[in-house]
């Protein structure tokens, strides 16, 4: 029973790291700060978003492209690192930050309609003082959600 559970989770955590690598990327900027994003735009990578993941390089994130603004929720069940997400409105600027620890269900939600969520390392925003209001570029190159 033991190998048998080692290896389906093996096999979710292969999987995983696949869905994670062929995730197109997006080249964003927050002020002078760039950003390389993988971009999560259907249904399937944004439920994954991260999880698994043990790292993410220093400017590095993850682009939620959502169908509709509205107050999308973000959650860290199996998200092995610890986050900071921005959610984003259409026109590119940013409504709310939340900072996320690791591994937990607790709902952080935008606080007005948000079109995208970027997920960075915890404490990213803050370092490079970028707070709701500010405007983040390069929005117009992602694909449409699906």
């Amino acid at each position: 029973m033991k190998s048998r559970i080692l290896v389906l989770f093996c096999a979710a955590s292969i999987a995983a790291k696949a869905a994670i690598g062929q995730s197109p990327t997006v080249e964003l900027a927050a002020g002078i700060h760039l950003i390389r994003a993988e971009i999560a735009y259907t249904y399937e990578t944004r439920a994954q978003g991260v999880m698994f993941r043990k790292y993410l390089g220093p400017n590095e994130g993850m682009l939620f492209v959502f169908p509709q603004a509205q107050a999308h929720c973000m959650w860290m069940k199996n998200t092995l690192i610890p986050l900071a997400v921005a959610f984003i409105d259409d026109k590119g600027k940013v409504v709310s930050i939340s900072e996320m620890l690791p591994q937990t269900e607790t709902s952080h939600c935008a606080t007005a309609p948000a079109k995208f969520a970027l997920e960075m390392s915890r404490g990213w925003f803050a370092s490079k003082g970028i707070s709701p209001g500010a405007t983040i570029r390069g929005l117009d190159k992602t694909p449409p959600a699906r």
